[in-house]
């Protein structure tokens, strides 16, 4: 995101930008350093906790303020903006999730699942005006948000007619909402902002490791999370079922 007041432009506008600036990116590096310790500590401890928290408010920084300031940018605005909105619902939803008590759903909910559907409903708009204007390419990305929003608006609707969520349901409702927002996070930089990359580590596959990390690990605790218990630990024998067996 390049964010830089107009020349001439009053010292306010360009202290405001620069602060901005300065704001989304130290949100994001965080965000993503908060996020991948996050991904390794122990789910429900204190290392967990406290990343947690520091990714939940790190990527409310940094959303928060591309949120607020894509729309006006000349370049990508479609797609920071798209991805800017569709971050913060994924980590307010996420948060959520686990501030709630199991089973419950309330107005926040009600409302948020607006979010994804405005995405959906948006991405669905573009497809015939980029195809008549011949810029149907350049939408890719917002594409892409559009059916993923779309899934996660089902998944809304689901737990509101279910009346919240308890269990694995919720764990796995957090779990994947939080690791995609990691993700996007990543791509945004690993991937969007290699010219900010040093050149030895930019011609590396460094940056698409770190870049993709987020999706097989999360795939991997919602694999965990999703088996039971039983499935995850071998049956314990007892020596008189193994003197049996023999």
């Amino acid at each position: 995101m390049n964010l830089e007041a107009p020349p001439g432009a009053p010292w306010i506008l360009h202290f405001a930008a620069t602060l901005l600036l300065v704001l989304h990116i130290a949100g994001g590096a965080t965000g993503i350093l908060s996020g991948g310790v996050a991904m390794f500590a122990r789910k429900g401890g204190r290392w967990h906790t406290v990343a947690g928290t520091v990714f939940f408010v790190s990527m409310l920084t940094m959303t928060g303020v591309a949120a607020c300031t894509a729309p006006f940018l000349a370049d990508g605005r479609w797609t920071n903006t798209t991805a800017a909105v569709f971050t913060l619902y994924l980590v307010t939803t996420g948060w959520a999730t686990v501030r709630r008590r199991p089973g419950e759903a309330g107005a926040f909910e009600r409302g948020a699942v607006l979010v994804p559907l405005g995405i959906a409903a948006m991405g669905l708009g573009l497809v015939p005006w980029g195809q008549a204007t011949g810029t149907a390419d350049s939408f890719a990305t917002v594409y892409a948000f559009a059916a993923i929003a779309g899934l996660a608006a089902a998944s809304d609707l689901r737990m509101i007619r279910r009346g919240g969520v308890a269990g694995r349901d919720r764990t796995v409702r957090h779990l994947w909402r939080m690791g995609l927002a990691l993700f996007i996070a990543t791509g945004s930089f690993f991937f969007g902002q290699q010219d900010r990359i040093p050149e030895a580590i930019r011609t590396s596959i460094v940056p698409s490791i770190l870049g993709l990390a987020p999706l097989p690990l999360t795939a991997f605790w919602w694999i965990r999370t999703r088996l039971p218990r039983r499935a995850r630990r071998p049956a314990r024998v007892t020596p008189s079922e193994f003197r049996k067996a023999l």
